[in-house]
């Protein structure tokens, strides 16, 4: 498999997370104005967007992808209050940090 169709992933993980940070503002919107129009269109958007991230962190891990964002996705996750992006953040920084590999004093 080409680097370019793995790369494929990280966009549907990205656009997960922005669904979610959608939804999770009409939610809000709906609380705060009594619209459950609002309400119901932005917990539909966190329901997809919760679907999206699980299947292209599942195929991530199935095409065994060890890269990611890191420390950036980690308080991205913080930002916006997503587990699931702290999680992430935190394993592929540890898989990056496990890659350094010493040889002769030098890291490659």
């Amino acid at each position: 498999m080409s680097s370019n169709e793995n790369n494929q992933n990280t966009p549907g993980l990205i656009a997960g997370h922005a669904q979610y940070v959608k939804g999770a503002v009409e939610e809000t919107i709906g609380n705060l104005t009594n619209a459950a129009s609002w309400k119901t269109s932005g917990e539909h958007d966190k329901s997809a967007a919760v679907s999206a991230m699980r299947e292209a962190g599942e195929k991530r891990e199935n095409d065994n992808q060890s890269h990611g964002f890191g420390a950036a996705e980690e308080k991205a996750g913080k930002l916006v209050g997503c587990e699931g992006m702290l999680r992430e953040g935190k394993e592929s920084e540890r898989k990056q940090e496990s890659r350094v590999v010493w040889a002769g004093g030098r890291t490659i």
